[in-house]
């Protein structure tokens, strides 16, 4: 079992991820934003990082950026269901820049993005 943070600010869409999560023997512990983000994983120990990118409070980019600060090692995935352009080009694209291991769009789908979980949390172990 592994322990996943989900920030996400859509309840919906952090039930959803966490029931994924959970239904495939992993523990998912949830963050409505990146800073309530931050703060739990400052905390507590996990094995990967699952984090949408346009939030409110704190958005992705950045809590992609200070996570990478506090652990270089930590598989993140970052999601987005936005096809706007910000300021560093697509969102996604800034996310991998930033930091992130792998990127997905939403709306998810449970087996391609499960496929994705496994595969950073296998590159974890194998690291």
């Amino acid at each position: 079992m592994s322990r996943i943070l989900v920030i996400d600010d859509d309840p919906i869409v952090r039930s959803f991820i966490s029931e994924i999560l959970e239904e495939r023997g992993h523990s998912a512990t949830v963050a409505p934003d990146g800073r309530a983000g931050l703060v739990l994983f400052r905390s507590t120990a996990f094995d990967l990082v699952v984090t949408d990118i346009v939030m409110p409070e704190q958005e992705g980019i950045a809590t992609i950026g200070a996570i990478r600060r506090l652990n270089t090692t930590i598989p993140i995935l970052a999601v987005s269901g936005s096809k706007t352009v910000g300021r560093y080009g697509d969102y996604l694209h800034a996310a991998k820049l930033t930091g992130a291991s792998a990127v997905m769009r939403k709306p998810l789908m449970p087996d391609p993005f499960m496929e994705v979980v496994d595969g950073l949390l296998m590159t974890m172990r194998d690291g």
